[in-house]
């Protein structure tokens, strides 16, 4: 039996998750769960339902209301990023799944692996911006990261043990979102509902709007070259609006492998769960013939500015992927918060990567400064916008 703990608990991921472990209660059991403590009724039932040896939440205040609801015997009640990685690493658990959305899961992630934990990675986040520290942590503790986004789980599959000088090129595919077919000049009008909207997938707020933007497949991007060690110039995203693939690999023999499958998220998280071994995932079938065909297209970087900044900010390193990302998390909430416009966002994004992309990253305290340092940044830009200052002003070009 494998003992699990999960960063993100409430999230979708998280309740996924926990989905497949009551189905499969001989193989997995809860060990610890973590989330924000925006959702506290729901971690105090999942506690309940999985009986965890410890509960971690970032708010002090969520911390004491959670721990008054739980029932004795209660797990032990941790709070804080502190309590968070205390959770990660000294709570006995053989993977730690990370699934805190945003640049929250970097440090207890970081902690699960320093420990020596399997780490299934299911936010993106935590390995944009300090990828290189990751994964050198990772030789070091040999740990193995395991992927847990449906695409780079896809490449994993796919790659099976091939040997690098093997691999010609990665591929990822891309749903294209809500708004593949919109003419630019519409983007600027975009609603939060809208944008919300998602054609294929069921996922959180903001990975639903980084969808919408492209900005996944950028960070995606950096992901898989830090992941499989691949370059930048040989990881390739193509639009497939059914999200029936995956991702593919191209060998140097010019064959490529796909990994298919309906768009159900506990299909590489039971994978992670269960790796190297396989268990029937409760999930609908594949029917070909049923969704009759499959078609593929090239993103529309003009449209789409976020693609091209993920691919700049990923090959310029150092700094830059912490601004993408900081930037991003800033302005997918002021969106969703009605403070800011659409194509606000890549604006916004690459007049961080002009001010913020330079500076270097030696170490986790050193990347935790610079995200902190770009979300104030963001944070007074998106409120002079939110005043009235207009959509582009002072936020610069958006190209890549």
């Amino acid at each position: 039996m494998r003992a699990i703990t999960i960063l993100g608990a409430t999230g979708s991921i998280g309740r996924r998750t926990l989905e497949l472990v009551a189905q499969f209660p001989e193989e997995f059991r809860v060990a610890g769960l973590a989330a924000r403590g925006s959702n506290l009724h729901l971690l105090a039932q999942q506690a309940q339902a999985h009986r965890p040896d410890a509960v971690a939440v970032l708010d002090t205040v969520a911390a004491d209301r959670l721990a008054r609801a739980l029932p004795p015997p209660r797990p032990d009640v941790l709070v804080g990023v502190e309590g968070l990685a205390t959770l990660a690493s000294s709570v006995k658990a053989d993977i730690v799944l990370s699934a805190l959305v945003g640049g929250a899961g970097l440090v207890p992630t970081m902690a699960a692996i320093r420990a020596g934990r399997t780490v299934a990675l299911a936010n993106k986040e935590p390995l944009v911006m300090a990828g290189a520290l990751m994964t050198e942590a990772a030789r070091a503790s040999g740990v193995k990261l395991l992927p847990v986004d449906s695409e780079h789980s896809a490449i994993f599959q796919c790659l099976n043990g091939a040997k690098p000088r093997e691999v010609k090129r990665l591929v990822l595919t891309a749903s294209g979102g809500p708004f593949r077919t919109w003419p630019r000049e519409a983007l600027d009008r975009v609603t939060v509902e809208q944008a919300l909207r998602h054609p294929t997938w069921r996922m959180g707020d903001k990975i639903t709007i980084d969808s919408a933007t492209l900005m996944n497949k950028g960070l995606e991007i950096i992901e898989a070259h830090w992941l499989f060690q691949m370059p930048f110039d040989r990881v390739e995203v193509v639009v497939h609006p059914q999200s029936i693939v995956h991702s593919m690999v191209e060998f140097v023999d010019r064959s490529v492998l796909a990994q298919l499958g309906v768009p159900d998220m506990g299909i590489p998280i039971l994978y992670a769960l269960s790796f190297p071994d396989r268990l029937p995932c409760p999930a609908p079938a594949l029917d070909l013939a049923e969704i009759g065909a499959l078609t593929f297209e090239a993103p529309d970087t003009d449209r789409f500015p976020c693609l091209g900044l993920g691919r700049r900010a990923g090959m310029a390193g150092g700094a830059a992927p912490v601004a993408l990302n900081a930037a991003n998390e800033v302005a997918v909430a002021a969106f969703l918060a009605g403070q800011c416009g659409f194509m606000d966002i890549p604006r916004l994004i690459a007049a961080a990567l002009e001010v913020h992309g330079s500076a270097t990253v030696s170490d986790l305290e050193a990347c935790l400064a610079i995200d902190a340092e770009v979300r104030r940044w963001a944070q007074a830009k998106v409120a002079a916008l939110a005043a009235g200052a207009g959509p582009a002003r002072g936020l610069g070009r958006t190209s890549a």
